[in-house]
């Protein structure tokens, strides 16, 4: 299964996949208006250690504890994409205490969102498009 990877030799703390990502999931077709004056809540985020940049997403994992511990049932596995369906989500925060890599965060409404690989917006993420160094890359290894 193609997974999002990140090669963080090349990753410039730029931050573009973040925006991309809120911009894809807004439901709106105008970045600028969809993203100005707004707080973003992406479901990839970069993280700086030192001099080094990388960028944090859901590694779809083979045995997801995320999954197992979903109280509520709000979080499946379906061809090897791990999503969240918003009206089953609790926000009991289950998952994010569940998550070895801290890919799960709530968002303003209290449901969590973690990446679903773009499944809804045409199957490219959209983080790995946006990305100008090609940092992060949509691949099977």
């Amino acid at each position: 299964m193609k997974r999002v990877y990140v090669n963080e030799e090349w990753c410039l703390g730029c931050h573009l996949c973040e925006y991309n990502c809120a911009f894809a999931n807004s439901g709106q077709d105008n970045m600028a208006k969809a993203l100005r004056d707004a707080v973003i809540r992406p479901s990839i985020r970069v993280e700086e250690n030192g001099k080094v940049c990388f960028a944090v997403s859901c590694r779809h994992c083979d045995e997801p504890l995320c999954v197992y511990n979903c109280i509520s049932g709000a979080l499946t596995r379906r061809g090897g994409v791990i999503s969240i369906d918003a009206d089953k989500c609790v926000g009991c925060y289950t998952c994010v205490l569940s998550c070895p890599y801290g890919c799960i965060t709530p968002t303003f409404d209290g449901v969590m969102q973690k990446c679903e690989l773009c499944a809804e917006n045409g199957g490219s993420p959209a983080c790995v498009e946006g990305c100008p160094n090609k940092a992060i890359v949509f691949e099977e290894r």
